[in-house]
């Protein structure tokens, strides 16, 4: 054993204190929004035609968004996949990934500006005698920018798929003269079909739980979501037993969502491979050449052209006044500090959790309290995606009216709920690099006695900087541009860089918001940046 049992039992202690810190949190949320309505009245809420309305258009929406994502993502990712040598094919699949790391809303402003009733599009259109054909409010415009956000996302899940294709398979497809329909129908369907299903749940659950989006897009009550629905009857409404009612239908839906996704199959092993160079026989010819760069120059400008949009708009905007603001220092200083803050809970939560979880395996209890509570540290992360931000927020929200104020405790809670809410991805980015550097240096360290401050000063920092900084960087900037949490809780005196937008959007002030989402936008892209850079790890340093 490495690790004595009293440090044994400290870093146990420690997780075990973030373990009841998250349970607490998200645990007395849930118990206030039982508190604050009866059963019965809940079960009287539930079944309103307003609130089965609403559930009707989350699910709806959610189902088409993900089939069009899913629809559209194929032949992109197939064309990306069968020309390896595509001119500028790199910086596509990096285009792929700035709506991943995209505050959303900045995107719909981008979307806004292409294909809104002032937009690029519409414009053309007019042009040409149409009289403003497209809308981008209602479910067509919450449907379009679902796509925007999670067509990459599956495109991205579904190249790596077929990147994974063992070399052989296409020499004898070339060997058997295949065609290109014959090469989907064996090669690349049953890969496809595969992953598509993990893909779909994923890009469900985030299109039944989108709250940004709808909010901006929806147009009114007939394209409303839950969690939409939940911040109306707060904000607006002030109904508690309304907010309560959609509080704890998201949590049934998302749960049920959960549990269906733990149910899909792992995808299969395509097979052994040589590690041979790919030459694709249905990438060659001069008509497929062309058809697969029409399909990946589309989905750049799908793409690429509200990016561009966000930014040509912001410039035209009077940054220099922007800047010159008292509010926007205010906001931008607001929004600092809770996103740093954040982005350093999350980091030691994660790290006591992960160091917790290997401390139970150093000790090798097969006891039933052992193997719970192993389970309960790697599950913590994910409360969050049971509970979302909304309700987390409507629950804490609802708990301390009596005492007050509630924009007094705003942001305490906000960075509590944005820490939950990237803890998922930390752990996922921390654990894997913990595990191997642990495995790597704790016998020499140990047998040179380097313990303590030492040894978190010279082994540990220089080899987990680079995954501490990614974590971080994206905590950060996934904090940094959240409405969601905000929503409730802003105000005059409480206001941050997502709300400072959206506000100006709701007062028809276009231009600033243009400019504060372009501000915005560079401080997150810059932190994912960030997230990539960094010393390299020196790994032949304290090998075991």
């Amino acid at each position: 054993m490495l690790l004595t049992k009293a440090e044994i039992r400290q870093v146990i202690l420690g997780g075990a204190v973030s373990l009841v810190g998250i349970a607490g949190f998200v645990g007395l949320a849930t118990f206030a929004l039982l508190l604050s309505s009866g059963t019965s009245s809940i079960l009287t809420a539930v079944f309103e035609p307003y609130i089965l309305r609403v559930l009707r258009f989350t699910l709806l929406q959610a189902l088409l968004s993900t089939l069009l994502s899913v629809v559209f993502a194929i032949p992109v990712a197939q064309a990306l996949a069968r020309q390896r040598h595509f001119p500028g094919r790199i910086w596509i699949i990096r285009l792929m990934a700035v709506p991943m790391g995209l505050p959303v809303l900045i995107g719909a402003l981008g979307l806004i500006g292409i294909w809104g009733r002032l937009g690029i599009l519409n414009s053309l259109l007019l042009e040409l005698g149409m009289a403003e054909p497209i809308s981008i409010y209602g479910l067509s415009g919450i449907l379009l920018a679902h796509v925007f956000f999670n067509m990459p996302l599956a495109c991205r899940l579904m190249l790596a798929a077929l990147e994974r294709v063992p070399a052989e398979y296409w020499l004898m497809a070339s060997g058997l003269g295949m065609r290109p329909g014959s090469i989907f129908r064996f090669i690349e369907w049953p890969v496809l079909r595969s992953v598509i299903p993990g893909i779909a749940g994923l890009i469900f659950m985030l299109c039944a739980t989108s709250f940004t989006l709808v909010l901006t897009l929806g147009g009114g009550p007939a394209a409303t979501t839950v969690e939409v629905a939940i911040y109306q009857s707060l904000r607006f409404d002030f109904d508690p037993g309304r907010a309560v009612a959609l509080s704890l239908l998201q949590i049934v839906l998302t749960a049920v969502i959960l549990g269906g996704l733990s149910l899909l199959p792992a995808p299969e092993d395509e097979g052994m491979t040589a590690g041979k160079a790919v030459r694709r026989p249905d990438g060659q010819l001069l008509t497929a050449r062309l058809a697969d760069g029409s399909v990946v120059m589309l989905a750049a400008l799908f793409l690429g052209l509200p990016l561009m949009s966000v930014v040509l708009a912001g410039l035209r905007s009077d940054l220099m006044k922007l800047l010159s603001e008292r509010i926007f220092w205010q906001s931008a200083a607001t929004s600092l500090a809770i996103s740093i803050s954040a982005a350093v809970l999350a980091l030691l939560i994660s790290m006591t959790l992960v160091s917790a979880r290997r401390a139970v395996l150093l000790r090798g209890s097969a006891a039933p309290g052992a193997r719970a509570f192993f389970a309960a540290t790697g599950g913590a992360s994910s409360l969050v995606l049971l509970v979302p931000p909304i309700v987390l927020a409507t629950g804490w929200f609802l708990a301390l009216t009596n005492f007050g104020d509630v924009s007094v405790f705003a942001p305490l809670l906000i960075v509590a709920i944005n820490a939950l809410m990237s803890l998922p991805f930390v752990m996922r980015v921390l654990e894997p690099a913990f595990i191997v550097h642990k495995r790597r240096t704790q016998k020499l360290a140990a047998s040179l006695g380097v313990t303590g401050w030492a040894r978190l000063r010279l082994v540990d920092m220089p080899a987990l900087f680079k995954p501490m900084l990614t974590a971080f960087s994206f905590a950060m900037a996934l904090s940094l541009g959240d409405l969601g949490a905000v929503a409730l809780f802003g105000s005059d005196s409480f206001v941050t860089l997502p709300w400072l937008v959206y506000s100006r959007m709701g007062s028809y002030r276009t231009n600033d918001a243009d400019g504060l989402a372009l501000i915005l936008g560079l401080v997150c892209l810059l932190l994912t940046i960030a997230g990539t850079m960094g010393p390299a790890r020196r790994e032949g340093a304290f090998h075991a």
